[in-house]
Order: structure tokens, then C-alpha cells, then sequence
């Protein structure tokens, strides 16, 4: 079959044009439009091994978590100033939301919800700490911390609120800098992003907490 020369310099000329790529879709969370990733975005999102830091992470920040909702559910009948129970009210709902994405994110990999080493924190100890003065993880309130919140009222615990939820965060953001502190960890996409939100989003409240208290 013969090609005319109108058709070889026509194939010439599509060979050697640089082909668009297509675009590469990443469908947003729920509510939100997708948008354009470039080829590495994708590449990168395709990574979704974990290690076992990223499921310790997973683990103690959802017992993290958990001491927040119980903080704030101390405060219908105690905490006195508007503003402070609805920061108090929008972390807690933050918080739950939180949990329950990384229970899904656990349970999808067979995981278990629950650590085996709830006090890694404090140099792997796997008992209940017999100090009531010790918390959990660094951060948390300690025992005696919990029950001295749970004591006060009005004004006393706002403030002791404000200042234990402030530790509190701040602890968050340890476990998220301990955790990304290893270049092997948090290659899942969605640890990853939630890795960051909490970075974000505890660093504002933290600000804005600093803020009110210096009110009270």
C-alpha cells in the first residue's frame, strides 16, 4: 500500500508533536469538587503501605482524642463562659469526627482500634501508671488533673479547661511531629492528610484558646 508524501509529512508532523496528557482526576471528600493532580501527586497518593508507627499514631491519638470529648463533656454543668463551651462544643464534634475516621482507617486494614501499648509515651511501659500525677501520654491531663477539672466550676474551670486543652493540643502536635519525623512513616495518603490537618487545625485552636484565656 502506498503512502502519499501529503501523508508520511503528516505522520511526521504528529510524531514528533508532544501528545497532552490527560488529566489526572483526585476526587475530593464529600461536598467538595475534585480537582487536577500532576503525575507525582498521583504517583505519591498510590503509596498506601503503612508501618507500625503509622498505626500506633492511629491508635494513641484516638485515646488522645477521646480524653478531649471527655473533657468537654464535663462542661454543661460547670463551665461558665459562652464562648468557652463553644470552642469546647466545636472540638468535641471535630474530635469525634476524627475518631471515627481513623477507627474506619484501622478496621479497613484488619487493624485493632485499641493500642496494646497505651503508655508508649512514657518509655514503653505497659501498665497503668501507679502516680495519678502521670497522664497517659504526654499531653493528656493526668488522673488527678482529670479530677480536679471534674471538681471545679464557673470561671476556676473555665480556666483550668482552657489551660489543660491547650496541653492537650500541643501534645497532638508532639505525636504529629514524632510520627512525620520518620521518613518512612505516614506514605498513606489519608494519614498523611490527616496527619496535617491536625497540625492546622490545633495550631488555630491553640491561638485562639491562648486568646480567650488572656480574657478570663
Amino acid at each position: 500500500m502506498s503512502l502519499t508524501l501529503a501523508g508520511i509529512i503528516t505522520g511526521l508532523v504528529w510524531a514528533s508533536t508532544p501528545q497532552q496528557t490527560p488529566p489526572i482526576f483526585n476526587p475530593g471528600a464529600p461536598g467538595e469538587a475534585s480537582r487536577v493532580i500532576s503525575a507525582a501527586e498521583a504517583v505519591n497518593m498510590s503509596r498506601t503501605g503503612f508501618v507500625e508507627a503509622d498505626v500506633r499514631f492511629m491508635q494513641h491519638m484516638i485515646a488522645h482524642h477521646s480524653q478531649a470529648v471527655d473533657m468537654v463533656a464535663l462542661m454543661p454543668d460547670r463551665a461558665a463562659s459562652p464562648t468557652v463551651r463553644l470552642l469546647g462544643e466545636r472540638i468535641a464534634q471535630s474530635q469525634a469526627a476524627e475518631m471515627a475516621l481513623m477507627e474506619e482507617w484501622l478496621l479497613a486494614r484488619g487493624l485493632p482500634v485499641a493500642a496494646a501499648d497505651p503508655h508508649a509515651g512514657h518509655h514503653g511501659m505497659n501498665h497503668a501508671p501507679a502516680d495519678p500525677n502521670m497522664p497517659l501520654m504526654p499531653g493528656m491531663l493526668s488522673p488527678a488533673q482529670m479530677t480536679a477539672l471534674a471538681a471545679a466550676s464557673g470561671p476556676a474551670f473555665d480556666r483550668l479547661f482552657l489551660e489543660g486543652m491547650i496541653r492537650h493540643h500541643q501534645g497532638a502536635l508532639d505525636m504529629v511531629e514524632t510520627l512525620l519525623s520518620d521518613p518512612d512513616t505516614a506514605e498513606d495518603p489519608m494519614l498523611s492528610d490527616f496527619a496535617s490537618s491536625v497540625t492546622a487545625d490545633q495550631s488555630a485552636e491553640i491561638l485562639r484558646m491562648q486568646s480567650i484565656l488572656s480574657e478570663l
